[in-house]
């Protein structure tokens, strides 16, 4: 279905160069098929010449050779990307948005036109294809579209399909989640390193421990607080630890951080200018 496809990356930058992996790992897209386009020349040509793709600057040129477009863009550059493409797109071409906290419908606005819009939001995890990426389709949208965005995304993890109305609370928790687990390590390993464990022994053990525990949930499908108790052994060296970390508000603190990143992605769509 998306092997006879021809695909433009729009600004492959970290998950533009992400995705383009993934895709090239999965041999979805053959590479003479493959397009990336973005504003370093230098960066464009050698991750172009890793995968064996095509690249260029000029974002116009770009889109009137390609069924499927994916806007792979900070929300601060989408207004200005889809001023500068609109009048060169075919309404038959498939968009795919992944910039944060802008809707279908703003898209739709942008173009000017009724393409089939797919959003979807990843995570960094797609750099070693165990991203969380979570769809919904815009109203000209069907299963066709959304097959083919399932296809591209499960390249690099895992796909959920979720309500538009869902996708800033899924940005402030798999989104930027990344980002709050980064600093649990940092912070394990830091403890680590206090109780007198070399550094990398530190690192290592912390990363694997998170690593682990999220494969559990996955795999049995026990709810985590179950799981939790069955390593918590009465008066032992964990439900004091735990207790610590309920004092100190570590589910408090997790818990606002996905309730702050999902506030602030639904203020960026005021970055898309003349939306309802």
């Amino acid at each position: 279905m998306i092997t006879d496809k021809k695909v433009v990356i729009i600004g492959a930058g970290n998950m533009g160069g992400a995705l383009l992996g993934g895709i090239r790992r999965a041999d979805l897209v053959p590479p003479e098929n493959l397009l990336i386009t973005g504003l370093r020349p230098e960066h464009l040509e050698t991750l172009a010449g890793r995968w064996g793709v095509g690249w260029a600057t000029d974002n116009v040129a770009a889109v009137q050779s390609a069924d499927i477009i994916m806007l792979c863009l900070k929300p601060q550059a989408v207004a200005a990307v889809l001023a500068e493409i609109a009048d060169h797109l075919d309404p038959a071409q498939l968009v795919i948005s992944i910039a944060a906290g802008i809707p279908t419908d703003l898209i739709s606005k942008g173009i000017r036109q009724h393409n089939p819009i797919v959003r979807v939001m990843p995570n960094i995890a797609a750099l070693v294809d165990e991203a969380a990426s979570a769809i919904c389709l815009g109203q000209y949208a069907n299963e066709t579209h959304k097959t083919i965005a399932a296809h591209i995304f499960q390249a690099v993890g895992r796909v959920f399909f979720v309500h538009e109305r869902l996708m800033d609370a899924v940005t402030g928790l798999s989104g930027s989640g990344p980002a709050y687990i980064y600093m649990v390590i940092e912070s394990l390993s830091d403890g680590g390193v206090k109780m007198g464990l070399p550094r990398e022994v530190a690192t290592a053990l912390a990363a694997q421990t998170v690593l682990g525990a999220a494969r559990l949930i996955q795999e049995t499908g026990i709810h985590p607080a179950v799981l939790r108790d069955q390593v918590t052994t009465p008066g032992g060296t964990t439900i004091a630890a735990i207790h610590d970390l309920e004092t100190r508000g570590l589910r408090s603190m997790l818990i606002s951080a996905v309730v702050t990143a999902t506030e602030r992605a639904r203020e960026l769509s005021a970055l898309v200018p003349d939306h309802a």
